[in-house]
């Protein structure tokens, strides 16, 4: 597995630049533009909106044009996403010309947050057998959310200190930089195989694809909705909730990682899904700081195995020659999940409270569970490519 290491290190450098924002946009749009909890909604969720009409096109490309060169397509998009960001502060008096801007840098960053995450993990999937489908899938999602990890924090100090303008800096430099890492590294060939129909790979995906966008939910709120939580309720500082989720999700991908593989997606998912729905529960009834603070853990560490185990499930379903085609299209099920479930959420939030929030989002994600079940009770051979 170390032919891994320098792709997550750039997945790593990379995703700093979202993790930096997370705890820090619904504070610029809340309080700093005194925009609502729907507009902070919006503007969470139009990443991944973004990321779900990309997926398909990142796979391709990853496919058809080569994994490395998909992740250096999403580096360079990504920065572009941070001069957007900055350009919407020029407009800073006039917030829904300001947002407007935002949300198109928030739109870009989906785009580019797609093709880093699909071609690494395309990039990944073919330098090493088959066989470690499901640790190369959790190793390169815990690059990401060790970014999350420390990006949260990070971005907190920079917000604190010098503002919006930092987060907006840091995201147009930081994946220039990541340029260096990535350009030295070996390729993969793309195949060069017949162009593979999307409907045929939905087809094979779909239904695992839909337990990844239910358990999704938890992860969209906490990204969109902890910090307000947290703020609405006086408790300071803002930032464990996201770090303790990230700390959590690295800690079970490193101890677990290789669950999935060996037991069986479906198997390993639904427990772990449980454990995330406890999680967003406990933060729901918490009435302190640190009992909420255990939810957001318990939720990462719940949400860590669901990714990889229903991917194990949605991978053993195609042909190797589409495998990009697939993680894209499997991953386009969480951003429609959180392009949907942010500004929902924010309606529920604006209707019956901040905490009804993770209420709901508890709910929607036991609706995983059953998903998981149902791949239970499949022949454990079924697969749609070997069926084609």
């Amino acid at each position: 597995m170390g032919a891994l290491l320098p792709i997550m290190s750039a997945v790593l450098i990379a995703f700093l630049v979202i993790g930096f924002a997370m705890p820090i946009l619904p504070l610029h749009v809340h309080q700093g533009l005194g925009l609502g909890t729907f507009v902070v909604g919006l503007v969470a969720g139009s990443q991944f909106a973004a990321s779900l009409v990309s997926r398909p096109w990142a796979g391709h490309y990853a496919d058809s044009r080569g994994a490395k060169r998909a992740v250096v397509a999403g580096l360079i998009a990504a920065s572009g996403a941070g001069m957007l960001y900055l350009l919407s502060l020029r407009f800073a008096s006039a917030p829904m010309v300001s947002v407007t801007i935002l949300l198109l840098g928030r739109a870009l960053l989906g785009g580019a947050e797609s093709f880093i995450i699909t071609g690494a993990l395309s990039w990944g999937l073919g330098l090493v057998s088959s066989q470690y489908t499901g640790k190369v899938i959790a190793w390169m999602g815990t690059a990401m959310f060790a970014a999350f990890a420390v990006g949260a924090p990070a971005g907190t100090s920079l917000y604190a200190r010098y503002g919006f303008a930092a987060i907006a800096v840091a995201t147009t430099v930081m994946p220039l930089l990541t340029l260096w890492i990535v350009a030295p590294l070996k390729s993969v060939t793309p195949s060069g195989a017949a162009r593979v129909q999307l409907g045929h790979v939905l087809n094979a995906i779909w239904v695992p694809g839909i337990g990844l966008a239910f358990a999704s939910v938890g992860f969209g709120a906490i990204t969109a909705f902890v910090a307000l939580l947290f703020a609405a309720r006086g408790w300071s500082p803002v930032w464990p909730p996201f770090t303790g989720f990230a700390v959590a999700f690295i800690f079970a991908r490193v101890l677990f990682g290789h669950l999935a593989d060996k037991r069986g997606g479906a198997k390993v998912a639904l427990a772990f899904v449980l454990l995330e729905v406890a999680g967003q529960a406990l933060i729901w009834l918490a009435p302190r700081y640190t009992l909420a603070l255990v939810g957001a853990v318990l939720t990462g560490f719940g949400y860590s195995l669901v990714y990889p185990a229903f991917g194990v499930e949605a991978v053993r379903r195609v042909s190797p020659q589409s495998r990009g085609l697939a993680m894209g299209a499997y991953t386009a099920f969480l951003d429609l999940a959180l392009g949907i479930a942010s500004p929902a959420l924010g309606l529920v939030a604006g209707a019956w409270g901040m905490g009804s929030v993770f209420l709901v989002s508890a709910l929607l994600v036991l609706c995983a569970a059953g998903i998981a079940m149902f791949l239970l009770s499949q022949p454990r051979g079924l697969s749609a490519y070997n069926n084609a």
